[in-house]
Formats: C-alpha cells, structure tokens, sequence
C-alpha cells in the first residue's frame, strides 16, 4: 500500500470524450443548411457531430472563453472549412456575439457546462488538487482574478460562505478557519498546498468516496469564473435568440446548474403566473419554452464505464415555442 494518503484518488489517464454526445445531438435535432451555437466548443467533439448532420451546408458558430479549447476545436474542425465560425467568448456574451456577425436568430444551441478533462490534466491551469501547480482555475486567462487571490484576500466567512453555497461542503467553516490559520504563515499558491489544507479538517481514518478536497476545489473554481451567473445570463440570451421550434441542449454535471437550468426550462414554460387564488387569468403570459426532457438524461453504464468523467452529467432540453 502507498504512502501517499491521497493515492486512492489518482488522477485518471484523461482523453477528451464528448459527453452524452449522440443523446445531445439526437435532441438538437441538426438540419441540413441550420445555423446553430456550440456555446462551450471546447475540444470540438459536439460541434463535429452537428456539423456532420447538419451537413453539407449547415454552420456551427462555436464559442469558448479558453484560448487554448478554441485552437484544439480550431484543428479538429478545419475539415469543415467555413462552415464553422469560431470567437473567443464567454457564452454568456452570446447575443454580442451574434449580432456581431449580422445573425438575429439560430435554429439551436448547445451547451456542456462541465470543467474540461484539459483543465484537469493540466497542471499550470491549477484546476486538479491532484497535480502541483499554481492555485489559479480561471477558465479564461485573461481574468483578473485567479484562485490564490480568493483563497488568500476574502475574510473567513468570505470563503465559507463560497464553500457551503457554490460547493455544498458540510465543512465550509472549518475549512475557512484551516485556510485563516495557514494563511497567516505565507501566502498559499499551490495547488497541492491547498489540498493538504482542506484534508487535515477531514479525520483520516474515515473511507470517502470522494477527496476531501473535492468540493472546495468546485466551490474556488465555480467562484472564480462567476460559472453560476454565467449559466443565468446566458440562459437568458439563448431562448430570446432561438427560433421558433429551436432547441436548447444544456449538460450540466452538479446540482446548482442543474437547478437553474430546470427552474430556467420550468419558468419560461408557464402558461400563466397569475396568483394560485385569481379567479381569471389576466397575465395574457404564453409559454415560451416546450419542455422535452420531462426528467434529465443521464449516462448509461456503458458511457459511465468508459468515460468516468460523464458519471454526474445530467442533460436537459427545451423547444422555443414562438
């Protein structure tokens, strides 16, 4: 048996596999000659796909606010020629994006919400509590805030609120109070630093399921990029610039997005927000959205076995209905 009390935990050999990839499509529905937005293209495996069935005169516009993700899809799409335009953006900047190539309305758009298996095996992007490097998680680079800078300037209770709310971490102040502590000896840059950190609040002897850091890594990473204020503005944006019948196609991979891109789908397909008591409807509200997935689609086992990444992933899709 290692030595390492974190040996239990490796880090897994990770090739980029496009989650829930033929359900996600299968829901877009692709025409041929559509006009439709990856709005995470990442390393370009979803973007490929609708290409591929929206062919041969479809066009895919992907969005990414990581540098590096958009050269990746850059050379996996470059068979398509130009049907793909891609832009540097966060995909909550969707409509300025739109509108600055002259288009008003797509006939769908997809999203995969998840942290990329490049952010994880990527030790100077500081997002693996598994691999040394610098405490930084910005999804974009050019953010001015990194990791170290909230782990090392918000007060305690800063940073157990962030733990408990965006990490859902029993242990938020403790953990706040570990890092208070530690902090007043040196700064903490690290990645592993961190991790050792937040592991010594957790007895050692107890099985986990999951690294004791797992969930203050999410709740930093989640907090750095504003991933949840993101997700609201850019659900916003994505059902105004859909066409009538358009699809939305959102894989989320934890609880909190989840739940706002269910009450998001729930709201928009209202009929009526009058009280419960009116006696008549006088709101004159019509639904926007056409709900598909009455509940979300996970991955299979099979998926589940190859791709452990896709294991929480969780797919919901909506239709605009005018």
């Amino acid at each position: 048996m290692s030595n390492d009390p974190n040996s239990e935990f490796r880090i897994p050999n990770l090739e980029h596999i496009p989650v829930l990839l033929r359900e996600a499509v299968d829901f877009l529905a692709p025409k041929p000659g559509g006009l439709y937005v990856d709005g995470t293209v990442g390393a370009g495996g979803h973007a490929e796909e609708i290409l591929k069935r929206s062919g041969p005169d479809g066009i895919v516009i992907g969005l990414d606010q990581d540098a590096e993700a958009m050269e990746r899809s850059r050379r996996r799409l470059s068979v398509f020629g130009d049907r793909v335009v891609l832009r540097k953006a966060n995909f909550r900047d969707i409509g300025a994006v739109l509108s600055g190539l002259g288009i008003e309305a797509v006939e769908g758009i997809l999203l995969d919400v998840g942290v990329s298996s490049f952010h994880l095996r990527s030790p100077e992007r500081g997002f693996s509590f598994m691999l040394d490097g610098p405490l930084d998680m910005r999804m974009d680079k050019s953010r001015p805030r990194t990791a170290a800078d909230l782990v090392n300037t918000l007060s305690r209770g800063e940073l157990a609120r962030i733990f408990g709310e965006y990490g859902e971490e029993k242990k938020a102040g403790a953990i706040a109070r570990a890092i208070e502590k530690a902090r007043a000896r040196g700064p903490i840059m690290s990645t592993v630093r961190l991790a050792e950190i937040v592991s010594s609040v957790f007895p050692p002897y107890l099985p986990r399921r999951i690294h004791p850091a797992t969930r203050t890594f999410q709740a930093l990473r989640i907090a750095v990029n504003d991933e949840l204020g993101a997700l609201r503005d850019g659900l916003d944006q994505m059902i105004r610039l859909l066409k009538p019948r358009g699809r939305l196609v959102v894989i989320s991979f934890h609880s909190l997005e989840d739940r706002i891109v269910k009450q998001t789908f729930v709201e928009r397909a209202k009929e009526c927000i009058c009280p419960p008591r009116a006696p008549l409807c006088t709101c004159a509200k019509k639904p926007e959205l056409k709900i598909i997935t009455k509940r979300p689609v996970a991955p299979g086992p099979d998926e589940a076995e190859r791709n452990p990444a896709a294991r929480s992933a969780k797919l919901r899709a909506a239709e605009k209905v005018w």
